[in-house]
Parts: C-alpha cells; sequence; structure tokens
C-alpha cells in the first residue's frame, strides 16, 4: 500500500468520526416543540433554556401557511400546512422576546429563556 492511500483512509476515518461526533452533540440538544395553527401560537408562552444550545421545532397544524418570526431574535421560518421545521439557537440570552405568525397578526407569543 502506498503511503498516500494509508492518509487518505485516515482523513476519511477522522472525518466519519468528527461527524458522528457532531450527531450525537445534535442529539443531546433541548427540542422545545411549538404548534402553530391558523392564527395561533401554542403554547403562548415558549420557555426555553438560557445560555444553552437548543431546537425549536415548530408544527404548522392548520390549513394556511404561517411564518414564525421574532424581530428580537432576528430570526424566522415559513411553514406550509401540514408541515414541521426546525430553528437551532446556539445560544440565548435569559430574557423575554416576543415572536409572532407574520401571516396571522393576531398570533402572537412570548418566548421567555431562562
Amino acid at each position: 500500500m502506498s503511503r498516500l492511500s494509508r492518509s487518505a483512509r485516515l482523513v476519511i476515518a477522522l472525518l466519519a468520526l468528527a461527524g458522528a461526533a457532531e450527531s450525537a452533540h445534535a442529539d443531546d440538544m433541548p427540542v422545545i416543540k411549538v404548534e402553530m395553527r391558523d392564527g395561533v401560537i401554542l403554547p403562548a408562552v415558549i420557555e426555553v433554556p438560557a445560555n444553552t444550545r437548543f431546537k425549536l421545532e415548530i408544527s404548522n397544524t392548520g390549513q394556511s401557511p404561517v411564518e414564525f418570526e421574532s424581530t428580537e431574535l432576528k430570526r424566522e421560518k415559513a411553514l406550509a400546512a401540514g408541515s414541521t421545521s426546525a430553528i437551532v439557537f446556539r445560544t440565548l440570552d435569559p430574557g423575554t422576546y416576543q415572536v409572532f405568525d407574520d401571516f396571522h397578526p393576531e398570533a402572537k407569543a412570548t418566548l421567555v429563556a431562562k
């Protein structure tokens, strides 16, 4: 075997280990579920961990499109009816943040990081 093929195998093995470590790290992340449905955001108060990486899983269980949005957090996610998606937050300072459905202005909620 040539030195290059051993090196190539080593690089591939290291990349595989790095991918497995990242996958395990993502699995340890808290997942907070939010439901959006035709002008309603549930729960109305979304509690999340402060200073911790977490995933906000958003499901649109309604019949019309929705857009989860927060100008304070500089995040938005549009979802078709019946779909689910997620936003990963690296960290969030403790505090209260307003969120809303840009397609249904009456739909509002508060995200509380503590």
